[in-house]
């Protein structure tokens, strides 16, 4: 099967999608950028459930490039997959981490059964990741990556991101 993927400019806690990813930080507990403003408009169901996993199995957090998935409480959207993205290092190569963000991403909404996912810019803002090369490594993640996912939808928050990614997917 073959993934569409589409651009849109806006908010991603306002996409009506089966998932919506969070560039989370691994703590789960919120934060500011896209993981505040998911956890700010889904309400505290998604903070209770990242509650749940961290006294469960992810005791000492998400690891970075790892995705785990929550209920998307009063987003539009069945689940809210979080992901931590990396830092961005000029000292060190990390873009492996990233792609596999968008990887694991793919694959938690493979066992979710999900058709449609929205993404974020993950690791563009406060990680520093260059847009120009962030945009790259995602776009050639995904379609590289066999999954069942229908659409995978970038919603990307400004014309600076929207132009990069667009420069990638067309």
């Amino acid at each position: 099967m073959t993934t569409t993927i589409t651009l849109v400019q806006g908010d991603i806690t306002r996409e009506s999608t089966d998932a919506i990813v969070n560039a989370a930080n691994s703590s789960l507990l919120g934060g500011g950028g896209v993981d505040g403003a998911i956890h700010r408009r889904g309400g505290p169901e998604i903070l209770a459930e990242c509650r749940r996993l961290r006294a469960g199995h992810l005791g000492g957090g998400l690891p970075t490039g790892k995705a785990v998935a929550t209920t998307a409480g009063n987003l539009d959207a069945r689940w809210v997959i979080h992901t931590v993205g990396p830092v961005h290092s000029p000292a060190e190569d990390r873009s492996g981490l990233l792609a596999s963000c968008y990887r694991e991403s793919l694959r938690v909404a493979d066992e979710l059964g999900a058709r449609t996912v929205a993404f974020p810019a993950i690791s563009t803002g406060v990680y520093r990741w260059p847009m120009d090369d962030a945009a790259r490594i995602a776009v050639e993640t995904v379609r590289g990556t066999e999954t069942s996912v229908a659409e995978v939808r970038f919603v990307l928050f400004d014309d600076r991101a929207y132009r990069a990614f667009a420069a990638q997917a067309h």
